[in-house]
């Protein structure tokens, strides 16, 4: 791409160039005496002819001498025109080589001038920034095809020397992220077979292999998805990857409490699963299509169940469409919100729950603190901000999360920052 940039700019630099000298070198200044020579002849001979016809017509002249005068006029035009050629042949021309020396110093000075200032102060920082981005963008396929070629030199040595389950593990890895699912499959169910010793770890093996064969129909419950779920769950009835696609096929089938109990399970025996919160929200979603209310206990982790009210004093003041932010944040730590949630004034009173699912921050949740105050405010500027002028309610007194029953707490919106 930089080669393609200085080609181009070559052949405008040449082209400018070219612009600039052309002048110069086909410059002809005896061809600009000559033609003002034949002007002044051609101006002095029509003058006379227009004197000699005004004289005919006066009658200070007869025929035969108009004639014969505007003959030798016209041969003294000629002889002029002949003299007029010749006379500036030779004739040295002052300042021709200075304006030749101005102009291929000036031609050598403007491309180098231009360059150096174009790398100093113009945008060849962002042009470099461009380059970079192409390399890191256009090799995205050459990318793939070397893993996919490293994927099959470590299948080859793999088959050759079948006992290591880290490589089959990492080849069953590299073609989920070359999207080889069907590839990626066979690769888990020989690494299921190599730890078969281990029924948890063969287990863990056919829900991978189950979640490839999932990603390869398409989200289709295929008899081949089907088998690796049934190997999986023999080995390990509660293996969390094929919990999960049962749940996923429930939910899709309307088996609405059936997908919440296999999801429950995984929440359950898996309270570290990097999918948690996805897996928690998809059971609030569960309980919804039920039209039921979602446990405080399956909810997410640490759930909060809250009512918002607006007092009576502020009511006529606060315009429908002000932001309203409720949130939790920790009694005892920084004053960053641990679950947080924006509504409007328009929907007061509302009750609500927090829990993990609206952390505002990945690794700080509602579930790793002690005791909480509940804030309720409603911000005229629509940040989250405290701002003179806008209303708030915050709880008496800390809530304490271990104690804590389900039951809804109130937050009345009773306070307004003084301006």
């Amino acid at each position: 791409m930089t080669t393609e940039f200085w080609l181009i700019a070559a052949v405008l630099v040449t082209l400018a160039l070219v612009f600039l000298l052309y002048p110069v070198f086909t410059y002809r200044p005896d061809r600009r005496v000559e033609n003002d020579l034949r002007n002044q002849n051609l101006t002095a001979y029509k003058g006379r002819l227009a004197e000699l016809e005004a004289e005919l017509t006066a009658g200070l002249i007869d025929e035969a001498s108009f004639q014969q005068m505007r003959d030798e006029l016209a041969g003294s035009l000629l002889d002029d025109e002949e003299e007029g050629k010749r006379a500036p042949a030779g004739r040295r021309v002052v300042g021709r080589r200075s304006a030749y020396a101005v102009v291929l110093v000036s031609g050598l000075l403007i491309p180098l001038t231009s360059v150096w200032l174009y790398q100093n102060w113009g945008a060849m920082p962002a042009w470099n920034q461009y380059l970079a981005m192409q390399e890191l963008s256009q090799p995205e396929r050459e990318r793939a095809q070397e893993f996919l070629a490293l994927a099959e030199e470590l299948r080859r040595r793999l088959e050759e020397s079948p006992r290591n389950p880290e490589g089959w593990a990492m080849l069953g890895r590299t073609y989920m992220t070359l999207e080889r699912y069907g590839q990626a499959a066979w690769a888990f169910e020989r690494l299921a077979e190599q730890v078969a010793e281990d029924p948890r770890s063969a287990a863990t093996a056919w829900g991978l292999a189950a979640q490839a064969q999932f990603f390869r129909s398409q989200g289709d419950m295929t008899p081949a998805v089907m088998d690796a779920i049934s190997a999986a769950r023999e080995l390990d009835p509660d293996e969390v990857n094929a919990l999960g696609l049962l749940g996923i096929n429930a939910f899709e089938r309307r088996e609405f409490q059936r997908a919440i109990e296999y999801w429950e399970r995984i929440v359950a025996v898996a309270p570290e699963h990097p999918q948690l919160s996805s897996i928690r929200e998809g059971i609030r979603t569960a309980y919804d299509r039920l039209g039921q209310e979602t446990p405080a206990s399956a909810a997410n982790g640490t759930a909060i169940r809250v009512e918002v009210l607006l007092s009576e004093q502020f009511q006529a003041d606060v315009p429908e469409g002000t932001t309203l932010f409720v949130y939790a944040r920790d009694a005892k730590g920084s004053p960053m919100p641990l679950a947080a949630a924006r509504l409007t004034a328009a929907q007061l009173p509302v009750a609500l729950t927090l829990d993990d699912s609206m952390s505002m921050v990945d690794g700080v949740r509602l579930s790793d603190a002690d005791e909480v105050l509940l804030v309720a405010r409603l911000s005229r500027s629509g940040t989250a901000q405290l701002q003179p002028g806008d209303w708030q309610g915050v709880t008496e007194s800390p809530l304490d999360l271990q104690g804590y029953d389900g039951s809804p707490i109130r937050i009345l919106i009773n306070e307004q920052i003084p301006q």
